[in-house]
């Protein structure tokens, strides 16, 4: 188990406690099952990206915002050794925090890879409008937005706000990789 992982388990402990939630009112909420939220809490088991979507949404935080803000508003500088790195057990996805959540700032950049044939899909947004804007650095991607599909290659860019179900899957035999700017309202 990693230090993000470790991290992120006591994140969600603290944000369960803070709005004075059993693990029972939270399996509830999000249907996962207690069981599944008090291995993530504990640190036992990392969870997926789908179920990280399924606590973002329940929360109501972004999911750059589920990692954690980072206290250091005044941060300008984020080298490549300090940014978080986190990969989903399932799928293999790897998502690396540029630049971080950070009080003072409304955005917040990643870097995505999915592995070829792998897809995350999300059942709802976590917090309602989030502006998104991805760019396509690598592979092929099928990005569904509600009922909108749109199938991007390497350098395409997208701009939306997030408002409905979405899916990210690579079509192909290569990995995509992208960046993805989250803006909150």
């Amino acid at each position: 188990m990693s230090n993000l992982d470790l991290d992120l388990a006591q994140r969600l402990t603290e944000l369960r406690k803070v709005r004075n939630w059993s693990l029972e009112e939270l399996a509830e909420i999000t249907g996962i099952s207690r069981a599944t939220l008090s291995r993530i809490e504990r640190g036992d088991t990392s969870p997926t990206a789908i179920v990280l979507g399924k606590l973002a949404s329940a929360f109501g935080l972004s999911m750059a915002e589920l990692f954690g803000v980072d206290s250091g508003s005044a941060e300008r500088h984020f080298p490549s050794a300090s940014q978080a790195i986190w990969q989903d057990p399932e799928t293999g996805f790897i998502r690396r925090s540029l630049t971080p959540a950070t009080s003072g700032y409304r955005g917040s950049v990643i870097e995505g890879i999915l592995p070829a044939g792998a897809t995350i899909s999300y059942a709802a947004p976590p917090v309602p409008d989030l502006e998104h804007h991805l760019v396509l650095v690598e592979g092929a991607l099928r990005f569904t937005l509600g009922l909108e599909v749109y199938e991007l290659v390497a350098g395409d860019a997208l701009r939306f706000r997030l408002n409905a179900p979405n899916s990210y899957h690579v079509v192909g035999e290569q990995s995509a990789r992208y960046f993805l700017t989250v803006i909150t309202p």
